[in-house]
């Protein structure tokens, strides 16, 4: 992230956005405060800005308050202020706090399953998150094989087998047939893996009504999704012959 390109971003908000309290006739005790901005200047900023605060406070639509009754932008307002601060002191925080690791962007994950968990994540629904992104993988996984009559464990099943293709069951090669052992290893290390997913993870949360996922290990499933997706978006389709 272009950290100066995103503080001035929440400060241009900041301005349009700042609250003042309006002259009032007499009698009309309503706490209700205006902005200096016009709406629209509002609503162009908070396009970009809502991006902004997304990356340096991800769960702020449910973490920060929101107060209509004082202004429609409140809470954009409380969550711009602390997004600011975020930034600004993100390395000072890492620093102090923590032991300055590398951390996993969910934005780096595989397309498949990032853009399919984004819209429920950004709500705060990490479960559902991962169960969009474990069929979207799904999908483009039948989709790249021509496949409808199998799908999820017994899909990767067939698709990474080693053995040779058949009618109508392509296979999905990660890596070349030389032969050798670490090809076998290769293909069946990622038919177990997706086993694993699709049987620990994906179907579980079909079948059971399980409690919310943590936020850090909702993004661990994604990212083991996105191992998955990787190996299948780049695997060579080996087709049987006419």
């Amino acid at each position: 992230m272009d950290r100066d390109w995103a503080i001035q971003q929440l400060d241009h908000f900041l301005r349009v956005a700042e609250l003042y309290k309006p002259a009032r006739e007499p009698g009309n005790f309503s706490r209700h405060l205006s902005n200096r901005g016009t709406q629209d200047e509002i609503l162009d900023s908070a396009q970009v800005v809502e991006q902004v605060i997304d990356r340096a406070l991800p769960d702020w639509r449910t973490s920060v308050p929101s107060n209509v009754a004082i202004n429609k932008w409140y809470q954009h307002i409380e969550a711009a202020k602390r997004a600011r601060v975020q930034l600004q002191r993100q390395e000072e925080l890492a620093e102090k706090l923590g032991d300055n690791a590398p951390r996993l962007s969910a934005s780096h994950l595989h397309p498949w399953v990032w853009d399919s968990a984004k819209p429920l994540w950004s709500n705060g629904h990490y479960r559902e998150a991962v169960t969009a992104a474990a069929r979207a993988v799904n999908a483009y996984t039948q989709a790249k094989v021509g496949r409808r009559d199998v799908s999820e464990a017994k899909l990767f099943q067939q698709a990474f087998a080693t053995a040779p293709p058949e009618p109508g069951k392509p296979r999905l090669r990660i890596m070349a047939d030389d032969g050798s052992d670490t090809y076998k290893s290769v293909h069946t290390g990622a038919l177990n893996f997706a086993g694993g997913l699709y049987g620990a993870i994906r179907n579980p949360a079909s079948h059971v009504m399980l409690d919310e996922l943590p936020e850090d290990e909702a993004l661990e499933q994604l990212a083991a999704f996105s191992v998955l997706a990787r190996w299948v978006d780049r695997a060579t389709l080996d087709a049987a012959g006419p």
